[in-house]
């Protein structure tokens, strides 16, 4: 390999480790995000969008354009935001992100799903959520920014009701449906009581042992288990 090789293999090199970096530097922002808003901390939320004028908050509540438009949604339930009794956890799940070639902006998209407490006058509105974030981000004096957030609902229920209308629920008629036939008889091991482990494929990440859920299952006893 001549300098001219080297120098570009070089190059190469420094641009995935600077798109390795990137990508979890976004990843960071974005779970940070969710935890920020478990507890509606407004000001640590706000923080993480861009500054730019072109901004973009996509809600259920509505649409918000620029920084501005970020802070007056979320600063305007900041009296939410000191009851004990609020709780708004939305996991950001299997995350998948991509960053453009100039390494400047990067798209993504992941899974919401959680449980919502909102203080409503004299008592509490509880509710389950799930839907799919589709997210863009910028870079801004070299720390990732979202630019333009947009929450895409998939279920909104209460969970004493769950969210399947109620007619529905009552005209289904279990076992009509048949898969088709597998190859072997699948035993579910792990349904709750079972005590059942799922097998790590890795060893423990201190000690580098193997973990110890076999013997485990061993001793439960159970059918279709080696």
């Amino acid at each position: 390999m001549n300098a001219k090789e080297t120098e570009v293999k070089i190059k190469e090199l420094e641009r995935k480790v600077a798109t390795l970096e990137d990508l979890q530097a976004i990843m960071r922002l974005q779970r940070a995000y969710g935890f920020y808003l478990e507890h509606w901390m407004y000001q640590e939320v706000i923080d993480c969008f861009s500054d730019s004028s072109d901004t973009v908050l996509d809600l259920v509540a509505g649409i918000y354009y620029g920084k501005e438009g970020v802070k007056r949604y979320f600063s305007g339930e900041k009296a939410r935001s000191v009851d004990p009794e609020l709780l708004h956890t939305i996991m950001q799940l299997s995350g998948v992100v991509d960053v453009a070639k100039d390494g400047k902006t990067a798209a993504g998209r992941w899974f919401g799903f959680g449980a919502a407490a909102l203080p409503e006058g004299p008592g509490v509105i509880q509710s389950l959520t799930a839907g799919v974030y589709t997210v863009e981000y910028i870079k801004e004096d070299g720390k990732w920014r979202i630019h333009k957030l947009m929450w895409n609902p998939s279920i909104m229920a209460d969970p004493t009701k769950g969210w399947v209308k109620p007619d529905r629920l009552a005209a289904a008629v279990m076992g009509l449906h048949k898969n088709p036939r597998g190859d072997a008889q699948r035993v579910i091991k792990t349904l709750y009581p079972s005590g059942y482990i799922p097998p790590f494929h890795y060893p423990h990440p201190v000690t580098g042992k193997k973990t110890t859920e076999r013997a485990h299952n061993k001793l439960l006893k159970i059918k279709g288990i080696d």
